[in-house]
């Protein structure tokens, strides 16, 4: 697939990663994960330390691991298998990454981390359907 194509697809992915996430973490449950933190303290940053260009790239990156897989490997291109592919990549990023900040950290619980687990996999299936969408623009 033309690396253009790609490109543009990660960059949406990204920011389809960044406004999601801002819904679903900053705003739909950051109660319940605030309620749902471990014994360690000081680990958040406040507002006025935030680094948003980590943020930023961060879910660039996101967005371009998904429209790598799916442009380069899987050839996916429809929003359906796109979601499908990306509840999977979600849910096995998530619960790697919870599963062994639990078993090595203080910073959430096991309710947060399921909670979390849940929220990237839902949140990376409609990002992979956005990317995939994003891939198969123009395709016949």
């Amino acid at each position: 697939m033309d690396t253009s194509k790609i490109i543009v697809a990660g960059l949406v992915g990204g920011i389809a990663f960044f406004i999601l996430g801002y819904l679903v973490w900053g705003l739909a449950l950051a109660g319940l994960m605030e309620q749902n933190v471990g014994s360690a303290t000081g680990v958040a940053r406040s507002e006025s330390e935030f680094n948003w260009i980590t943020m930023i790239l961060g879910n660039i990156s996101m967005g371009l691991l998904l429209a790598v897989i799916f442009g380069r490997w899987a050839g996916i291109s429809t929003f359906a298998t796109g979601a499908k592919a990306g509840a999977i990549i979600g849910l096995l990023m998530g619960a790697a990454n919870d599963l062994i900040m639990y078993s090595t950290t203080n910073i959430m619980n096991l309710t947060g981390v399921i909670v979390d687990i849940i929220a990237m996999t839902i949140v990376t299936a409609i990002v992979g359907g956005v990317v995939a969408l994003m891939l198969g623009r123009g395709a016949k």
